[in-house]
């Protein structure tokens, strides 16, 4: 049974203790997850955050935030312990917080692109398949599962498309990598929308609904009949989470590239999307 979700970037960031009262928000709006990225690993006390998600009946799962330091993939080897510790940090986060699922890219830090050669690509992707290695072993001890999302062109010049990430995940080989998908992405880098959810299928644990502009979902131009078809031929069962973001919040706003609201309200395109994507999966 599909779980409907919404990221907190929607009204803030960094997420903190004192946001804590966006799960009622959610709550009261009929989400059954709330999605927490974690910018600074000392930025929410995860024991408050667990009674917060108790309290409140939500699922929880966790945004991975690849920062220039945070790099499975890079060279420098401090940068790629820095990714593999923070990947863990996320893992024990989520553990605590109830959760067991990651979403993000973590294969490389966001906003890093450069042009690689076939044997470069070939070292990057075996380098970034060891450090994932060391994360999927401390995952599958804490029961935790990480979907690593294929960013658009714009973002990453690693893993774009469905079919590098299979690639990478293979390399990994651990049932606790595996694949998220976010229409938003999708809708730039993917030829066709059905085939790629298909070929992610075995895969796929995790699913970001947005529109193209980051508006509210069904408002746009995504293809997603086809999205939702695709979804239900391989028998898709886990969470659906909206994720946008606010000119009011600068920084992130100024990071996902957002210069004009994608919505008359924050509210307002939690709620809208929520309707939208219930009667779509219907």
């Amino acid at each position: 049974m599909i779980k409907y979700g919404i990221n907190t970037f929607l009204w803030t960031s960094p997420f903190t203790t004192k946001d804590l009262s966006f799960l009622d928000k959610a709550k009261a709006m009929g989400f059954d997850l709330v999605e927490i990225p974690i910018e600074g690993e000392q930025d929410t006390d995860y024991a408050k955050a667990a009674e917060a998600y108790k309290r409140t009946g939500l699922e929880c799962s966790v945004c991975a935030i690849m920062g220039a330091t945070r790099d499975p993939a890079h060279e420098d080897e401090g940068i790629q312990r820095n990714g593999v510790s923070y990947l863990k940090h996320c893992i024990d986060a989520v553990a605590q917080m109830g959760g067991n699922k990651i979403g993000g890219p973590i294969y490389s830090a966001v906003g890093r692109t450069w042009q690689a050669t076939d044997e470069q690509r070939k070292r990057e992707l075996e380098r970034c398949a060891k450090n994932l290695k060391q994360v999927a072993k401390y995952a599958e001890d804490k029961g935790v599962v990480l979907g690593m999302e294929p960013l658009n062109r714009f973002e990453t010049s690693f893993i774009n498309i469905v079919e590098q990430a299979v690639e990478l995940v293979k390399m990994v080989d651990s049932p606790a990598i595996q694949i998220m998908l976010d229409s938003f992405h999708m809708n730039i880098e993917e030829k066709n929308f059905g085939k790629a959810i298909e070929l992610a299928g075995p895969y796929l644990v995790h699913v970001h609904a947005n529109e193209n502009d980051r508006g509210i979902p069904g408002s746009g131009h995504v293809p997603w009949n086809e999205f939702a078809a695709a979804l239900k031929s391989i028998n898709y069962d886990g969470a659906m989470v909206i994720e946008s973001f606010s000119t009011t919040v600068k920084e992130i706003a100024r990071a996902a590239a957002i210069w004009r609201p994608p919505a008359s309200s924050p509210d307002l395109l939690a709620t809208e999307g929520l309707a939208f994507l219930k009667k779509l999966m219907d």
